[in-house]
């Protein structure tokens, strides 16, 4: 898989695909249903995503707190899991906003990527003030020879599986319902940080690393699995928070303490998925007492694992 920034100068293999259009923000179950429509209506042609970078909501909100359920390349890591070959990010800025419908299908699909097909939601809204829907879509794709599918949502008992309904349930503390949703655990991924290592003199290090520009989830404690750079998966605890007891988080960020692991982390990029929520975060009158709680947190997340002591 390959990522494309931009739409005016990209090389051969990146133009003439199958396009699926939208912000594929978390790439969830609904997201993989619009994908394999793509697929199916032309699978002897490869298999591409055009989407936006940033997210348009952070442009027309600025002041809204971090909402992504993943960064770009989360993204289109996952993406290629799908089996899309080629992710073309379009700045989209002031300039691009502006942009009218005609000008989005006529300059960037036709023009500018060569698309042989392309596949939306039925909510795919385009061009400034969202002038062009599914209907403009259909008349200038026709018009202009490209394929055209439309895809309705994929719906459960609750309704469309959507990126907001992912947020809402890491947000009340549910990551099960955002992983029923999304097919898989949703995951932190970053650099370990170095923290005050205050978790070494209590009996319990932690890889900490600072959440970034994505969602925050509720705070408090959670049993997790971390997948290395190596390719292991080690299970684990972590708190994501501010760290009331020690008083010094100015920002959230989680930490994670990984079962019978002793490898020194600093520097390496992991993923650490949230698999459930343990208790909320709180403040202890010691450090005899975290130490305590971490203690009962560890054995109830590895009994919830299957981890072994």
């Amino acid at each position: 898989m390959s990522r494309h920034i931009g739409w005016q100068t990209l090389p051969p293999q990146a133009r003439g695909l199958v396009l699926a259009l939208g912000n594929f923000d978390g790439v969830h179950r609904g997201h993989a249903h619009l994908l394999h429509a793509a697929h199916a209506a032309r699978p002897d042609m490869p298999l591409g995503v055009l989407t936006f970078e940033p997210h348009p909501r952070a442009v027309f909100r600025p002041d809204d707190p971090p909402f992504r359920l993943s960064t770009a390349a989360q993204r289109a890591a996952t993406l290629a899991d799908f089996g899309v070959r080629e992710v073309i990010e379009i700045t989209f800025d002031a300039a691009f906003a502006a942009l009218t419908a005609e000008q989005f299908v006529a300059d960037v699909l036709h023009a500018g990527l060569g698309a042989v097909h392309v596949a939306c939601g039925t909510d795919f809204a385009f061009g400034h003030r969202r002038g062009g829907d599914t209907n403009f879509l259909a008349s200038r794709t026709e018009a202009l020879g490209i394929g055209l599918t439309i895809v309705p949502p994929l719906t459960d008992g609750a309704g469309p599986i959507s990126s907001s309904r992912i947020r809402r349930a890491l947000q009340d503390g549910y990551p099960e319902r955002a992983a029923s949703l999304l097919g898989r655990p949703w995951s932190i991924m970053g650099e370990v940080i170095h923290g005050a290592q205050r978790g070494r003199t209590i009996g319990f290090p932690t890889a900490n690393i600072a959440l970034g520009p994505i969602l925050e989830p509720a705070r408090g404690v959670y049993a997790v699995r971390a997948s290395l750079p190596d390719g292991r998966v080690v299970p684990g605890v972590a708190n994501l928070g501010l760290r009331p007891t020690i008083a010094d988080g100015a920002q959230s960020r989680l930490e994670a303490h990984l079962f019978d692991f002793a490898d020194d982390l600093y520097g390496q990029t992991l993923d650490i998925a949230l698999i459930t929520f343990l208790r909320p975060e709180q403040k202890f009158a010691s450090f005899d007492a975290l130490r305590a709680q971490i203690e009962a947190d560890s054995l109830q997340a590895r009994a919830l694992l299957g981890a072994t002591a």
